[in-house]
């Protein structure tokens, strides 16, 4: 259960940064969009409505673009009440133009002769560069308050709207023959039929883009769970072999004999190590060294096998093999050993103890595959090549060296592939051949 709760939180912070950064990067892109937008539609206007009276929408074409960068600042993933505040005034303030006359008008111009400049649609143009910053609810939600803004302005229009009756006479008197024109070119009819015509298709055309909006969103939410889920690989795995565990064309789990190396490391004396100190420097120290190793084990292609306490066993070639396996694994040892000097400085200058540790490495055939019952399989790596790498870390102690590397890892890192330009066995020595327990031949080795 424990472990359950952890992946889901793990998972989730993935989801939510994935739709923070998607919130962030779209409400960045519409604020600029609908600016640029804004602008086009000032310098419209004046072909438009080359009169004084263009100045008052110039007006609230200032205040459009400035909600925009308030929206900009208010912004967050999740219901926002200013956020949507700011929506909805940005809504009315539209209807508002629509259907309230300017007050540069001509005195005795009917109230329902505002709609002749067709302001309802410039909502489609807030409802579409909203698309690219709020959530599908939010589009849907911005549909149904258009239409009840907009129902609620042509009620109040044809209820106390301005009328002037001269001007029906004079459309009567000269389209007499023409009823459908005479209702079509009344300056005082709100055209219902033509209101609700476009309440509508907004409604229709925010009920689609809610719903692209939606799969957006679902398509969002499994990229985040991908990339949640690649991260959890990437805890146990190089980066560059995250890809291989991911990718449906490679069963991993099948078991296999290759070639592969083999890295053990432990820490000398951690019993008397842990008992001389508290249980919380302990952990610390070892969450610090771990850290460390990780570190370089990934930096060097290797993949993290397992956690032994205070060792660490670690493959170089696994799930699939490389001609530079067994020189990474070496390079890796080297590092890890010049890392641990620095990190023993830092310690002692915060009191804790040093730790000195020991490295066995060996190449060779191993078996690798899934094992464990169905319900809960483990990737492993088994064989002689295994034990060896293990025995020659514990023969440091004996040898009284840093790094034991057999002369099958030294000789494949030798002949395969390039180097990086440094004497790959710099700082390494051949030595007498030893023992190893559970062996009858001795293993040459070299020591570092």
């Amino acid at each position: 259960m424990r472990e359950q709760r952890e992946q889901r939180e793990h998972t989730n912070r993935f989801v939510l940064q994935a739709l923070e950064e998607d919130k962030r990067e779209g409400q960045r892109i519409a604020t600029v969009a609908r600016t640029v937008a804004l602008m086009v539609v000032a310098l419209l206007l004046p072909f438009l409505n080359p009169t004084i009276e263009v100045l008052y929408y110039e007006a609230f074409v200032l205040g459009f673009i400035a909600i925009g960068w308030a929206q900009l600042r208010v912004a967050k993933v999740g219901r926002s009440g200013a956020e949507l505040a700011l929506i909805f005034l940005e809504l009315a303030m539209l209807t508002f133009i629509g259907v309230v006359p300017s007050p540069f008008i001509e005195e005795g111009v009917p109230t329902a002769f505002s709609y002749r400049f067709n302001v309802f649609i410039y909502f489609f143009l807030i409802l579409a560069i909203s698309t690219l910053a709020y959530s599908w609810r939010t589009i849907f939600s911005m549909g149904t308050w258009v239409a009840a803004l907009w129902l609620a302005a042509v009620v109040g229009v044809a209820v106390f709207g301005r009328e002037n009756p001269s001007l029906h006479e004079a459309a009567v008197s000269a389209f007499s023959a023409y009823p459908d024109m005479v209702e079509a070119l009344d300056p005082n009819n709100p055209q219902i039929s033509q209101r609700i015509q476009e309440l509508v298709v907004f409604m229709l055309v925010a009920g689609i883009l809610a719903l692209r909006g939606w799969r957006s969103n679902e398509l969002l939410m499994k990229q985040a769970y991908i990339a949640a889920e690649r991260a959890n690989l990437s805890r146990y795995f190089s980066p560059n072999m995250v890809d291989v565990l991911a990718s449906d064309d490679h069963d991993v789990g099948a078991v296999r004999t290759q070639d592969v190396a083999v890295l053990f490391i432990d820490i000398v004396g951690f019993t008397e190590l842990s008992e001389r100190s508290t249980p919380h420097q302990v952990m610390d120290l070892l969450r610090r060294y771990l850290s460390l190793v990780e570190g370089v084990i990934f930096e060097y292609g290797g993949t993290l096998d397992k956690y032994l306490g205070d060792g660490v066993m670690a493959t170089f070639g696994t799930p699939e093999p490389s001609p530079t396996d067994a020189a990474n694994a070496l390079k890796a040892a080297r590092e890890i050993i010049h890392r641990m000097d620095g990190f023993n400085r830092d310690g002692a200058a915060r009191g804790d103890p040093e730790i000195r540790v020991s490295i066995g490495l060996h190449y060779g055939p191993v078996i690798l595959g899934d094992v464990g019952p169905s319900r809960r399989l483990e990737f492993a790596v088994l064989g002689d090549t295994v034990n060896v790498a293990s025995r020659l870390e514990s023969a440091s102690r004996d040898l009284d060296c840093r790094i034991v590397a057999s002369s099958d890892i030294v000789e494949n890192a030798r002949h395969g592939g390039p180097q990086d330009g440094q004497p790959l066995l710099a700082g390494f020595k051949l030595a007498p051949s030893v023992s190893l327990r559970g062996r009858r031949a001795p293993v040459d080795v070299w020591t570092f």
